[in-house]
Parts: C-alpha cells; structure tokens; sequence
C-alpha cells in the first residue's frame, strides 16, 4: 500500500469573496480577474507546476448588490473548467454545480463532457443551493425546504452516476475492418422513477478515462453531512481547530462506514488561510493588517447572506441582536444558527456580532515557511485532514507557498514528488468505479 499523502486544491477567486473586502485592490490582481479567463488559466497552470491536485471554483446563482466583489461578476464553473483544460494536462478541475436548480440528464452530461475534454480530470462541488432568493431566478415562488433539497440531491447523484454508466468500457470498438463502429449490447438505458426525478437514458456521451466524475460535496448542516457520506469522495469544509476538524472527519468517516462504505474512500479537504512571512513575528503583523482592511459596513451587509440576505442594516448596532425568526429556514441555516447561538451565549450585540466575525478570521497556518510545513504536517499527521484548500488571490501570496513551504514539505515525504495519474480519481487515489453493467457481465459468467 502506498503511503498517505497530502492533497492540495486551490480555491481560485478573483477579486475576493466573503469577507475579502478589499482584496481586489491589490495591484497584483486585476480588477476584472473574476471574469478574465487568462487570469485563471495562469493560476491553474502555476498550481499545476506545483502539482496540485485541483483546482476549485465556487458559484452561486443569487446575487444582491451585497454580494462579496467576486459573486458579483464571475464566469459559469464548467465552461471556465472546460477554457483551462485545454491549457493544463494533469490537475483536477473541479466546478460547483447545483442539484435544486438543474436537471440531472443534463448536469451528467456537461460534467461528463468535461472529464473527456480533460482526460479524466473532472469533479463535481455537489450543492444544494444556500441562497434561498435563488428560487427567484428558476420560476419558483420559495426555495426547496431542508429534506427536499438533500432528497433531490442524493437522488440526482444517484441518477448522474447511473446514466455515466450508460456505456461499457469497450462499447465502441471502432473497427474500420469489420465495419463494427459500437456494440449496442453493451449500450444501457437507466429507466429511472424517482421521487423526484424520471429520467429515460442512455446519456449520449462513452465512458470517460477515469469512470466517473470525482463527487465532491460540502455541507455542514445535519442533511449536508449525511449526503456527504452517501455519495461524497471528497468533503470540503472549514475547521477553526485542530480538535474541530479531527472531530469532523472522524464523523464524516463513521457515517460513510455505518453506510455499507469503505471510510478510507472519503477524503477530507477543509478550506484554510495560509499567511508566510521570512519570521512567525512578521507573519502574524501581515495578518493583523490583512484583518485590518477587513469593512465593518460591508461585513454588516454581507451577514445577511446566510439569513436569506435579510437586511441587518435596519437594526441599532448596540442593541441586542435582533431576533428575526425563521430568516434563515430555507438558506444557511447551520451557519445562521451558530451565528444566533454566539450572540445569545455572550449577550453580544449586533456590533458586536460583527466585530466577533471580523477578528475570529484568524489561522492557525501563520508564519515563516517552517512555521506553516509543520503545522500543516502536524494536522495531516493528526488524522484531522487529508488535503487543504488554498485560497489563490496574488500570485506573489501564492508563490510563497508554492516556492517556501511545498518544498520542505515534500523533503519530509507528506506532499508527493510528482503527479502519479493522468486523471483526478489516480492522483486522489481513489478508485475506478465499476460499470455496474459490466460488472453484472462478468457475474453472470
């Protein structure tokens, strides 16, 4: 068995998202970087000069002029994907894509595409949709509620899965001689009746280099952390703590193992804030100015967002915060309650409450390149990861990483030398689905 090593992604946001106020006021960064298609194919290329693993590109489809810089203005995750394939040969691309507000025949379609545009590099940021006002923007009077929005998404994985199954590896012999351009005994319709979903099949489109799509998925709440057991290979999160991420991949891994699933084929990668500096000392007087740029106003505003962009500007600021009930039902609702929960647990007023999140930005990875390889190790070491997600913004803060602390770790064996795969499943390590119909083949022989 080989030995574990760390996976890296990179999270690529233009100007800046939730709470990077002023990020796009770098001189580094364009100020149309969230939409420039060079920009992010040269950031792809530079993390695959570092081999990365992937890369990764958030989306939402409800904005309001609230909205972080990059929601704003940004390019649609699979037709961006699909502009840095062509550019890349070995990382991963990784697009988020919604289960509440798409079709699955045609999602299984656009990301199977991908994974052959790309040779096998394709993975899928399964979502569920926060953003409640997104109801708005697909012919719905009110978002899905909680168990409706986990049951169409487990079903419509399930549905993806079935229909990139459609075709058997050596489907489509393409035999000029013979004349045998595809069997179409080994072509399958999927025939699906769901709750939610009917879905004829077969998707018009062979079985990829890697079998399938790598599914990814992201949810903290309960339903969240369930369907990332079901069906997630890969788990995004956020950890403000060494003991909170073991806690949380420890969960993750018991869920998937009391699902009929093999733990070690569910890889966590929580997001994290990387800040280097030559000393820890200057390092942290970086973050502290970094935090510094940080708006009240716009962080005010942007707390709305996981209470279904209720407007909190209305409020007094020294008052208690305000009780505004089932806001946040149909959104954000675990981020929404923790935020209810601290401010109830510490009597905080609403200025208060903003201030609390503006200063608890702070990273445990802040330091000199030394400082930040063994913190990172020791997290990985500690069973309370698998990989980490590097937010990219300027290229220099990037460099940093790539140039200073990559190297030390690898010299210590925890980032591998190479990329092993051509495809995203061999460099995860994870396995090769089995065509259920070709597996039912060799079965009944």
């Amino acid at each position: 068995m080989s030995r574990r090593t760390l996976k890296l992604g990179a999270v690529l946001l233009g100007v800046g998202g939730p709470g990077q106020h002023n990020t796009w006021l770098d001189p580094e960064i364009p100020g149309n970087a969230s939409v420039d298609v060079n920009w992010y194919i040269a950031r792809a290329q530079a993390a695959e000069a570092a081999k990365f693993d992937l890369v990764f590109i958030v989306d939402s489809q409800f904005i309001t002029a609230n909205s972080p810089h990059h929601y704003l203005s940004r390019l649609e995750p699979l037709t961006l994907l699909s502009a840095i394939a062509v550019h890349t040969s070995h990382i991963g691309l990784v697009g988020t894509l919604t289960t509440s507000y798409n079709e699955p025949f045609n999602v299984a379609r656009r990301l199977y595409s991908l994974d052959h545009i790309s040779g096998g590099r394709a993975g899928w940021n399964v979502v569920t949709s926060g953003d409640a006002g997104t109801a708005g923007n697909y012919s719905r009077d009110e978002h899905y509620d909680y168990p409706t929005r986990y049951g169409r998404a487990l079903e419509h994985v399930q549905v993806a899965r079935g229909l990139w199954d459609s075709y058997e590896a050596d489907a489509f012999p393409r035999d000029k001689e013979s004349g045998l351009f595809f069997d179409p005994a080994k072509q399958h319709a999927l025939n699906h009746k769901g709750e939610f979903f009917s879905v004829v099949g077969p998707l018009n489109l062979e079985r990829s280099p890697q079998g399938q799509p790598v599914i990814f998925q992201a949810g903290d709440s309960e339903e969240g952390r369930d369907l990332g057991a079901a069906v997630g290979e890969v788990i995004f999160t956020h950890a403000a703590s060494l003991d909170q991420a073991k806690a949380f991949r420890a969960e993750l891994r018991e869920r998937a193992a009391a699902k009929g699933r093999d733990p070690e084929g569910l890889l966590t990668l929580p997001g994290i804030q990387i800040v280097i500096a030559d000393t820890d000392d200057e390092a942290r007087a970086k973050e502290d100015a970094r935090l510094g740029t940080k708006s009240f106003d716009r962080a005010l505003k942007e707390l709305g967002r996981p209470f279904g962009w209720h407007d909190f500007t209305q409020y007094d600021l020294d008052a208690p915060f305000p009780d505004i009930g089932e806001a946040a039902a149909r959104s954000f609702r675990t981020q929404s309650e923790a935020i209810t929960k601290l401010a109830k647990d510490n009597g905080y007023t609403l200025r208060q409450v903003v201030e609390h999140l503006n200063a608890s930005a702070r990273s445990p990875f802040v330091g000199s390149p030394e400082t930040v390889a063994e913190e990172i190790q020791h997290w990985f070491e500690e069973g309370a990861l698998d990989g980490i997600n590097v937010t990219v913004n300027a290229p220099s803060e990037f460099a940093l990483f790539t140039d200073r602390v990559l190297p030390i770790l690898r010299e210590r064996g925890v980032v591998r030398a190479g990329y092993e795969s051509t495809t995203l499943r061999g460099n995860l390590g994870l396995p090769v689905p089995a065509n259920r119909h070709a597996a039912g083949r060799v079965l009944a022989h």
